[in-house]
């Protein structure tokens, strides 16, 4: 076969005292390696606290993890609350979508710069992120601006829109880690800096993904107001 396929299943749970480890939803996701070099994400992610969220995501980028296209449908509340497709070149950034508070929305934003990744809120997409961060500078912060959102709501249940948005990724080296699918050589990333970026700081991120070019999600968790954790519980790699 001249592409590579990876399929699993996240868990997502809460660490609240009051629901410690208790499940709040999953993601199926496939990620599709082809012989261009091109990388076709899909996710279908499943909020289970009110008002539930349903997305499903099919996304293409670059190796680098800059993105190509994205289309996105959202359901909120189980009621449709929009649906978009965007695409990215060099030089401009556009999207067509239609959303329940906005209707019909139309954006085409002329680019300084290429746009370095697309946060369309599926946590596999978390450890994809990670490619940005320039490992040949070994551990430490590195700045990530030309950073695009679907939504920039925590959960993703808003537009889809195209948001623009700046943070840091933090490195912390290499580890092993167990998770309900197996045990990995993994990297320890951090995001952070989110304050004045975001409607609402989201509090620092730890996101734990395999040691190799595949940078396959492991587990992730943040702490603050939100108090949740995600763990890849199945995978297989064709």
């Amino acid at each position: 076969m001249p592409h590579k396929t990876i399929r699993g299943t996240i868990q997502y749970t809460s660490k609240k005292p009051d629901r410690m480890d208790q499940e709040r939803g999953r993601e199926y996701f496939t990620i599709t390696r082809q012989a261009d070099g091109v990388e076709v994400m899909h996710a279908h992610c499943e909020i289970d606290d009110s008002p539930n969220v349903i997305r499903d995501i099919v996304m293409a980028f670059k190796e680098d993890a800059s993105p190509l296209d994205c289309s996105v449908r959202l359901s909120v509340g189980d009621r449709f609350e929009g649906s978009g497709w965007m695409r990215f070149t060099d030089t401009t950034a556009e999207l067509e979508s239609i959303n329940h508070r906005d209707g019909r929305i139309s954006q085409k934003i002329e680019l300084e710069r290429p746009v370095r990744w697309l946060q369309s809120h599926p946590i596999c997409g978390d450890s994809i992120l990670m490619r940005r961060y320039d490992l040949t500078k070994g551990a430490g912060k590195q700045r990530m601006d030309d950073m695009y959102l679907t939504s920039p709501d925590h959960r993703g249940a808003t537009g889809p829109l195209l948001f623009k948005a700046g943070f840091s990724i933090v490195y912390l080296g290499e580890e092993d880690v167990t998770v309900k699918a197996g045990t990995f050589k993994a990297r320890h990333f951090q995001v952070t800096d989110t304050a004045g970026e975001l409607p609402e700081e989201h509090p620092p991120y730890d996101v734990w993904c395999t040691a190799d070019d595949d940078y396959l999600f492991l587990k992730a968790g943040v702490g603050g107001y939100m108090q949740t954790h995600y763990e890849l519980v199945e995978v297989t790699r064709d």
